[in-house]
């Protein structure tokens, strides 16, 4: 599959997240944030653990914990908490910084070199999705503030680790995905047993939001995201993540009778081309003797000598 078509299917990715609000807001039981983040998670980790039949080994069942809850487990309450208690879209604007974020941890956990582009790229980004969801509002929450960059942070720290890391073996990215949801279902629920109590009844809409936000929000969207982190770089992929705050807008915009101000369409169209632009790296070459199919991690790349080049294409999966 060549780079364009892995980074539109990649894309599929944050699109889709941004349905999320809609369908929360449309279709979900109110107030409990906790519980919908537990039915996204552990029923989509198990459905792909049940399709791959593959369960960790070795040092395995610990990166899984980590990039579990770096990536679900902590990410998500951490995203639900910032929602509740910061105005407007301030909690997508800090999680546009994501790009920010991922340079800094690909140069320290990568070697990755910053460049000036990817700096501004990540700069334009943000503050077009701050013109495109941040509203007029009062004082911000220290706690709330707190949790959107700690969010930011951890959806970050588990993008660069899933690059560095690689996959074992012989496991495909469903495997992979299967236990990254599995892990962070686990860690969320007894944190929403504890906060929201027993769960809510469910109507028909309920449970055919659940089912969508469970299946294609996030089983089909995670897979495709960790996916893509192995053929692309940690940054090409992090600069796709504004497009879950424009989706949303456009969602709203199309399906909820939102409007849009010329102000917030000027917002989409900076956020868009940063997301374009960051995505003109030059390719990398896969190491001598890949096997196709196989992703490479960190350590096996120094290890074959080759110039690790993480603005371009990783090695295909």
């Amino acid at each position: 599959m060549n780079r364009t078509a892995t980074v539109l299917l990649t894309a599929l990715a944050p699109a889709s997240w941004g349905t999320t609000y809609a369908v929360t807001t449309e279709f979900l039981p109110p107030d409990r944030p906790l519980f919908t983040a537990l039915l996204r998670a552990l029923p989509a980790g198990l459905l792909l653990l049940g399709i791959t039949r593959v369960l960790p080994k070795g040092i395995w069942w610990g990166r899984a914990a980590v990039l579990g809850a770096l990536n679900i487990g902590a990410f998500f309450p951490l995203l639900f908490l910032s929602a509740y208690r910061l105005p407007g879209g301030m909690t997508a604007v800090v999680g546009s910084a994501g790009p920010l974020f991922v340079v800094g941890l690909s140069a320290l956990l990568l070697g990755q070199r910053p460049t000036a582009r990817s700096v501004v790229t990540g700069i334009v980004a943000a503050s077009g999705v701050s013109l495109v969801v941040l509203k007029a509002a009062g004082a911000l929450d220290a706690l709330g503030v707190a949790a959107a960059v700690a969010s930011t942070a951890s959806m970050s720290a588990g993008t660069v680790l899933t690059k560095r890391w690689g996959r074992p073996d012989g496991v495909g990215p469903l495997a992979l995905t299967g236990w990254q949801l599995t892990a962070g279902g686990l860690l969320i629920a007894p944190l929403a047993l504890l906060v929201e109590g027993a769960p809510p009844a469910l109507d028909g809409p309920a449970i055919g939001g659940y089912l969508y936000l469970a299946l294609a929000n996030t089983a089909v969207g995670y897979w495709l995201w960790f996916r893509g982190i192995g053929r692309l770089s940690a940054t090409q992929v992090t600069f796709l993540g504004p497009l879950s705050p424009l989706t949303a807008a456009l969602v709203g915009w199309a399906a909820l009778g939102q409007s849009l101000t010329p102000l917030q369409l000027a917002g989409m169209a900076l956020a868009f081309g940063a997301t374009v632009a960051g995505q003109l790296g030059r390719p990398g070459q896969p190491p001598a003797g890949a096997a196709p199919g196989r992703t490479f991690s960190f350590r096996e790349r120094n290890a074959r000598k080759d110039s690790m080049d993480v603005t371009g294409p990783a090695l295909r999966r």
